[in-house]
């Protein structure tokens, strides 16, 4: 196996976000409104790391521990533990591409990536800080290239011999057994987002739920006997299809810790709310995210749809299943941004021209759904965003019911958007066509995303 081919890239990117002036245009409320949903957002970057590989919350102790210990002085660490300067800025680079992603494989991509230092640097520099050492002792062989098992250097279904951590302690859960268990699932009209899946040692099957309490007094999509049934941690016997004779528990308490703070500052935010709809949205969170119910969390998407073009827009929970290779568990992730109100208006321009533009695509009519929705079309510009990776624009809701009966937003992100990197380098456009093309490379790259996205 090639291992060069997932060295972590050095220099890494790193660009800013520009946001300083469109939040100083915020009124003191709308402030607080926007901190405390960007807490509760950041809460969740542990839930994150434990998404991605079984290792990265350790590397993440280890970053962040070697940071409070240096204060961020990295060169007098460096000497200190006997460390070459080139190999001190290959850990750097490693560690903030980790930063970037919230893991150790790709945010975009799902492609693992390892140092280009070797791990005696690492543990060289671990040495110097207690807490450091604890974390790299438990990380530092995951670390690296694992050439004995290379499926494991892509996410995938864990019985075909990739990673994933959505399904945690489970290496030969298959494909089949994991759609079969969320078959039983729908049966019990129990949505999959939020939730990772543990196959036991005697065969049985764990749903791991995310939320504060680890026994919740009420649950929408349970009955009263099932809620009690489930926070005894007894199972459902299956007693039908291929899992029949089988077990399926329900365990609620999946990060827990995380889930109680997102919670807490939610309701926070609420008390900062510019309206009834936002503080009973804020309301919908926090229950949600406190009891693990997910018929509670589309509440607050509905109210989220209805919530139009608000001066601080924002939104969280399990939301993207892209990086599940069944494709129905949500990665964590939460936003908070500005409106761009000058160019939202252009976009709201597009909006109206819709229905008139529709027909004139090149596909038939049955194509298309009976009656047109338009969306709520907003240019943002982002002041945090807790991701694996921050896209350039967002279509949500997902739930097709929700879209179909209230709609749905298209957000066009514009510091993201506009964000490059200094001095970064342009492959295949020729000298003479650099100035055109640096010229016109932001207003095009926001009509190719505006497309996709609307």
């Amino acid at each position: 196996m090639d291992v060069s081919r997932y060295y972590a890239d050095s220099p890494p990117t790193v660009v800013p976000l520009a946001i300083k002036p469109h939040f100083e245009a915020l009124t003191n409320e709308q402030k607080l409104y926007a901190h405390y949903i960007s807490r509760a957002a950041y809460h969740g970057t542990r839930i994150i790391l434990r998404q991605v590989s079984p290792e990265s919350e350790s590397i993440y102790n280890l970053i962040i521990s070697l940071h409070n210990y240096c204060s961020g002085t990295w060169s007098q660490l460096a000497k200190d533990a006997g460390i070459k300067d080139d190999e001190l800025q290959h850990f750097l680079a490693y560690a903030t591409q980790f930063l970037g992603n919230l893991g150790n494989y790709k945010g975009f991509g799902d492609l693992k990536f390892v140092p280009r230092c070797s791990s005696l640097t690492i543990e060289k520099l671990a040495s110097m800080d207690g807490d450091a050492k604890k974390a790299c002792e438990k990380c530092i062989s995951a670390i690296y290239a694992n050439t004995e098992k290379p499926a494991l250097m892509h996410f995938g279904f864990p019985g075909e011999g990739h990673m994933s951590a959505y399904y945690p302690d489970s290496p030969d859960i298959s494909k089949e057994e994991i759609e079969q268990v969320e078959a039983f699932l729908g049966t019990k009209k129990l949505l999959p987002e939020n939730t990772r899946l543990r196959k036991t040692k005697d065969g049985n099957y764990e749903v791991l739920i995310a939320s504060g309490l680890s026994k919740p007094e009420s649950i929408p999509e349970l009955t009263e006997a099932e809620v009690n049934e489930v926070s005894g941690k007894p199972a459902w016997d299956i007693d039908s299809g291929p899992l029949k004779g089988h077990k399926v528990s329900l365990i609620f308490g999946d990060h827990q810790e995380e889930m109680t703070r997102v919670a807490i500052h939610m309701k926070k935010a609420g008390q900062h709310a510019a309206n009834g709809t936002q503080k009973k949205m804020m309301d919908f969170y926090s229950l949600s995210f406190s009891t693990g119910s997910l018929n509670t969390f589309k509440e607050s998407q509905k109210l989220w749809v209805k919530d139009l073009s608000p001066t601080v827009e924002s939104n969280i929970g399990f939301i993207e299943t892209y990086r599940d290779p069944a494709g129905i568990r949500g990665e964590w992730e939460g936003f908070v941004a500005m409106v761009n109100k000058e160019r939202t208006a252009a976009f709201q321009k597009l909006v109206a021209a819709a229905p008139a533009m529709i027909p004139k695509l090149p596909w038939p009519s049955e194509f298309e759904v009976d009656e047109f929705t338009a969306p709520d079309f907003t240019s943002l510009e982002v002041l945090s965003f807790a991701s694996s990776g921050i896209p350039a624009g967002i279509n949500i809701p997902n739930y097709d019911d929700i879209r179909q009966d209230l709609g749905f937003k298209n957000v066009s992100l514009g510091n993201v958007l506009s964000a490059k990197a200094h001095n970064e380098p342009i492959p295949f456009i020729r000298p003479e066509d650099l100035e055109v093309y640096q010229e016109n490379r932001d207003d095009a790259f926001e009509v190719q995303v505006v497309s996709i996205i609307g």
